[in-house]
């Protein structure tokens, strides 16, 4: 059967397929792809890299494969399916499934040897676990690509409204200030302020942290991640210790929060509380859209 393309913008389908064919063995995803050509159309952007394999870091291992083919091993050699779950840290019905055709061990173990085993299949089962979760991060991080000037943007107006202070009827606040105790979130938040074209001379921080913490350490390391010499710094706020709390952050890691208050900023506090609800009101409409 033969495919027609719309007319317009894909008009120059064979152009099209030539460049996504070009960034599909470049190893560009198929997201980066419609990123970068500007293709919104699934059915389009897959005629464009049909009968091209994805790049390699799209596509999760085939682990189970390596998996099976060592149970088997194992089996063979005269394992139980206790042992070969402890080992590999595979599940007992995976296990069942992929040695069921060979011959049954005869073989007894010693309550030790249960025990051992019970531990080192918890111990492998944790292992499994949490390989899994950083390939998880890991893929979803690679997925996101480049960020353009509007999805930072949008990002930056999101993070704000959560974390930065809002005007109310009852308290007037129109200003911009924003305090988190992440550092990434601090990166961001600064780099969506250099995207608005606020130059950091205008600036103002303070860290605001337990008095019980190392505060001169907590001071030097904000100083070093903002990029920002003392005089951009107002006096610390310390937070008055009680003993009778048992506080969990605490340690080398904990470094309190820092504020970050942009001068002058009641036009661009305006600016962004409108882009909120502009957001607000986008995702009523896309909502509705997708519903009907």
């Amino acid at each position: 059967m033969q495919v027609t393309h719309a007319p317009g913008k894909y008009a120059d389908f064979e152009g099209l397929r030539d460049q996504a064919v070009a960034l599909r063995r470049a190893g560009y995803s198929l997201r980066q792809i419609r990123d970068e050509l500007k293709i919104y159309n699934n059915d389009i952007l897959n005629q464009l890299v049909k009968g091209e394999p994805p790049p390699a870091w799209t596509k999760r291992p085939r682990a189970k494969d390596d998996l099976k083919a060592k149970a088997r091993e194992l089996r063979l050699q005269g394992w139980t399916y206790d042992q070969i779950e402890a080992e590999l840290g595979c599940s007992r019905s995976s296990v069942s499934l992929w040695v069921r055709d060979l011959p049954k061990p005869e073989r007894k173990r010693t309550p030790e040897e249960a025990a051992a085993i019970a531990r080192r299949g918890w111990e492998a089962k944790l292992r499994v676990r949490e390989e899994e979760r950083q390939r998880t991060k890991e893929e979803a991080k690679q997925a996101i690509g480049n960020l353009s000037a509007r999805e930072l943007f949008l990002v930056g107006v999101g993070l704000y409204w959560a974390e930065g202070s809002k005007d109310k009827p009852y308290d007037r606040r129109e200003n911009v200030t924003f305090v988190n105790s992440d550092p990434d979130m601090v990166r961001v938040y600064l780099a969506w302020l250099d995207l608005l074209g606020v130059e950091r001379k205008r600036l103002r921080f303070t860290v605001m942290i337990h008095e019980s913490a190392d505060v001169a350490g907590a001071e030097r390391y904000w100083a070093e991640l903002v990029e920002a010499d003392q005089s951009a710094f107002n006096k610390t706020a310390l937070k008055t210790h009680n003993p009778k709390t048992v506080r969990k952050n605490v340690g080398a890691s904990y470094r309190g929060c820092l504020v970050i208050k942009v001068l002058k900023s009641a036009e661009l506090y305006r600016r962004i509380e409108g882009s909120w609800y502009g957001i607000v009101e986008a995702s009523r409409e896309a909502d509705q859209a997708n519903r009907t």
